[in-house]
């Protein structure tokens, strides 16, 4: 079954999460994300929040939850806070997401939390491309977006593959867990 059969099976089912850890669209990015540098994973989950934040930004212009996330897993990461309070963030970041009525932007606000607990563990990177790609579907519609669904993943391959091998010109400082 290709990943539009996949994904219009889980909509018939009603389902919101339009992508899955078994999806087998995701399984090449499943093994890529396998055994990689902790550091990498979570420079590369910044990024891409960092993304999602601004866009949600410019619809939720007086929303801070998403991007006190970012910031709060971003100083977790770096030893500036302990886990509870950038864990609070990341939670309150997902209950934004219970306040709104787009699919698009919960799914979004999904992504952020997942990509934002991948300072905790590298298997949470999986989960922003399965809402990210849900978002993705939501905004564009599933017979308008194999194109963008096609290019964002093999964005988040690419934006893998730089920070392997650029982590060392990251400057910032880290946590002693990371």
């Amino acid at each position: 079954m290709n990943w539009k059969d996949e994904v219009k099976c889980r909509m018939k089912r009603k389902n919101q999460i339009l992508f899955s850890k078994d999806s087998e669209f995701l399984q090449d990015l499943l093994v890529l994300f396998q055994g990689r540098n902790h550091r990498v994973m979570v420079l590369w989950a910044f990024d891409f929040a960092s993304e999602s934040v601004a866009d949600l930004e410019t619809k939720y212009p007086k929303e801070n939850r998403p991007r006190e996330a970012l910031i709060a897993a971003q100083d977790w990461a770096f030893g500036k806070i302990k886990m509870r309070l950038a864990q609070r963030k990341i939670l309150n970041c997902h209950a934004f997401a219970k306040e709104i009525d787009d699919k698009e932007d919960i799914a979004i606000c999904h992504a952020i939390g997942q990509a934002c607990a991948v300072v905790h563990a590298s298997g949470h990177a999986i989960g922003y491309p399965i809402y990210d790609l849900t978002s993705i579907i939501y905004k564009y519609g599933i017979e308008n977006c194999a194109e963008v669904i096609e290019h964002r993943k093999q964005e988040y391959i690419n934006r893998l593959l730089y920070w392997e091998t650029h982590l060392e010109s990251y400057s910032g400082d880290w946590a002693d867990f990371m």
